[in-house]
């Protein structure tokens, strides 16, 4: 797509105004009901797919498919990724009210993050044509190690690990032995010290950008368009606060998601390897667009349909 800088700066302000949005309605610490999560879920989902529908009339099948399958698969690893989220919630123990405080910054941060990552992977991809080799072979590493976390139990029997250099931050500065509100900062003996309100925040902020090494070279396997990667990336993380609140309970009920999940990336990798070999003059088939969207679509709705029905069996 020919993508004008007006139309980029109306799409970020538009994007800054709906975050705008979310953080003052959300602004005020409470427990969100399922009622409150369902209804912003669906105006999120809503909103991503009037933007798809307007690529569709405006810029034609191609962006318009490509925007839908790119924010389908982001979508969906956002809802893996949400496992990793209840972890860190229950590691520091997490008020209920401040949940949706930490989550509304988190996904502000993976945002930021996203933009950083979608930039330097469109410049990579400019300059070195190759690096799609890169990309195919570690979504496909990505894949199989997604199968094998799942055959050794999944996410129920992981705890979250602080990694290196969020202890080293916590020992530089100190932390609070309680939370404060939803302060990040507090005096404690005449020091001011982290609150670990803070310090969830800085967690769930290094983990974005663990989770953005997989999702970026995945969506670039489906489109190389940076406005359509940027876009279908921020529809996808805008949601992801009320979808956290509504498919808590259900994220336990998705025992094949992992595989379903590895299904996809490793069918993007084997793309972004077929996409590399052609651009390197051999003549292999490539995979379009309208057959990517089908294979996610069915690979979701199988992999939802499987663990709901395994569910059901091993409580019967």
């Amino acid at each position: 797509m020919n993508v004008t800088l007006s139309v980029w700066l109306l799409t970020v302000a538009g994007l800054c105004v709906l975050v705008a949005a979310d953080f003052f309605v959300g602004r005020k610490p409470h427990d969100v009901s399922l009622r409150e999560a369902g209804i912003w879920t669906a105006v999120w989902v809503v909103l991503a797919c009037l933007f798809g529908v307007g690529l569709l009339v405006f810029g034609g099948g191609g962006p318009g498919g490509e925007f839908f399958a790119g924010y389908l698969t982001e979508k969906s690893l956002s809802v893996d990724n949400l496992f990793v989220f209840v972890l860190i919630m229950a590691k520091f123990s997490v008020p209920s009210q401040y949940q949706q405080r930490v989550l509304m910054v988190g996904v502000l941060v993976a945002l930021v993050l996203r933009a950083a990552f979608i930039a330097a992977g469109a410049a990579i991809i400019t300059a070195f044509s190759w690096v799609f080799y890169l990309f195919g072979a570690f979504l496909i590493w990505t894949a199989w190690k997604l199968i094998q976390d799942a055959r050794k139990g999944g996410h129920e029997q992981e705890e979250y690990e602080e990694n290196k250099l969020l202890k080293s931050i916590e020992r530089r500065f100190g932390v609070a032995d309680r939370y404060h509100g939803t302060r990040l900062w507090a005096e404690e003996n005449g020091r001011r010290v982290m609150t670990p309100m803070l310090v969830v925040m800085l967690a769930i902020g290094f983990t974005d950008i663990l989770f953005a090494l997989d999702s970026i070279p995945a969506i670039y396997g489906l489109t190389q368009d940076p406005y359509i990667v940027f876009t279908a990336n921020a529809f996808a993380l805008m949601g992801l606060r009320q979808l956290y609140f509504l498919i808590g309970g259900l994220l336990k009920k998705l025992v094949h998601l992992s595989y379903g999940l590895s299904v996809i990336l490793g069918f993007i990798g084997v793309k972004l390897v077929l996409h590399a070999l052609h651009e390197s003059g051999v003549h292999v088939p490539e995979i379009g667009i309208p057959f990517s969207l089908g294979f996610i679509v069915l690979v979701l709705a199988v992999t939802t349909a499987t663990s709901l029905w395994a569910t059901r069996q091993e409580r019967a």
